[in-house]
């Protein structure tokens, strides 16, 4: 069966979209559908909102988010009184917003419901801490293309979405994800102090041979043009703790000795550089690595876009897989196919 037998191996997923509209409610329900039927124990939960019948932005229909008998899920009490299924309550949160607690509920019955879980990365590893104790995977909605939550540091594996909702070009379209995965493929760097540079906030740091960090005394902002610190003065390694963007790599290019420099980050998350730049920086001799790297199970395709149009599935799907050198998954076409 395709890629639900490597989901397995892991205790966490997070299921993301590169935009809305690219098929990932579709995708969710196909990997939980399958995952149940093994009966594996699984719980559910999102990165904000997710599961409404229309979306908020087109007004059209979309696909909502179905449960079968016996998953745990949370989402907020306001959403949980909508929810189209018969379940019970397993912990209510202490804190309350404008749309109630969190609610921790199993369902008795298959069903529909929307999910609503924490909008904050660090609450959210927190939900999956404890829901990992009692369930074998843990299952991320990734709600309005958060990237964010298929770090290393959140979930142990990703799926990635994309569709026809990117671009109607198949050009673009194949270009954008191809970036895409190929920064989720980032090397990781060769390392030993990992856990060190992980618990760092924040600060760029120079790292000499022997894997020690030095802080570099480097501006941000628009500062950084005035910047007199030779950040090669420890090595050629760079290492950057909070956001990879543009101006530091152009900064980074334009400095006279950058040739053969590696800018490490934490994992691919980080980077907000913009496909030019990043590969201008390839092309200078320069590398990105990252300390953590996030394993990208498969990449799935929804050849329909908002607006009608729609891709030949079998043709877009045949060249993004040559580009990214893996295979592409229409769920659609998988649910038509006895596997």
């Amino acid at each position: 069966m395709p890629f639900i037998d490597n989901i397995l191996n892991y205790k966490s997923i997070a299921i993301v979209g590169l935009e809305k509209n690219t098929g990932k409610t579709e995708c969710l329900n196909y990997v939980v559908e399958k995952l149940s039927q093994r009966d594996i124990k699984i719980a559910l939960t999102s990165i904000g909102i997710d599961g409404e019948s229309i979306d908020a932005v087109t007004n059209t229909p979309k696909p909502e988010i179905e449960l079968p008998k016996n998953t745990v899920f949370v989402t907020l009490e306001k959403f949980y009184n909508q929810r189209k299924l018969v379940s019970e309550v397993i912990d209510l949160s202490k804190t309350s917003g404008f749309l109630g607690r969190y609610v921790t509920a199993r369902s008795l019955s298959k069903g529909k419901v929307i999910l609503a879980g924490p909008s904050s990365t660090d609450e959210l590893k927190s939900y999956l801490d404890k829901l990992s104790e009692n369930n074998n995977i843990v299952v991320v909605d990734g709600a309005l293309s958060r990237l964010s939550l298929a770090s290393p540091a959140i979930t142990d594996c990703m799926i990635l979405n994309t569709g026809a909702a990117v671009s109607t070009s198949a050009k673009q379209l194949v270009d954008k994800t191809k970036f895409t995965v190929d920064l989720i493929n980032l090397p990781k760097a060769n390392l030993k102090n990992r856990d060190d540079l992980l618990a760092i906030e924040n600060g760029i740091f120079g790292i000499d041979e022997n894997d020690l960090q030095h802080k570099l005394d480097i501006p941000s902002g628009f500062l950084l043009s005035q910047n007199k610190t030779d950040i090669f003065h420890y090595g050629k390694r760079i290492f950057v703790s909070g956001a990879l963007s543009n101006q530091f790599l152009n900064f980074v290019i334009s400095q006279p000795n950058s040739g053969h420099s590696a800018i490490i980050v934490k994992d691919f998350t980080k980077v907000f550089a913009t496909k030019d730049v990043f590969e201008k920086y390839i092309r200078c001799g320069g590398k990105i690595e990252v300390v953590e790297r996030t394993n990208l199970l498969a990449v799935c395709l929804n050849p329909l876009a908002p607006n009608g149009f729609v891709f030949d599935s079998e043709g877009i799907r045949n060249k993004l897989s040559q580009a990214i050198n893996m295979s592409v998954y229409d769920v659609r076409h998988l649910r038509k196919t006895v596997i």
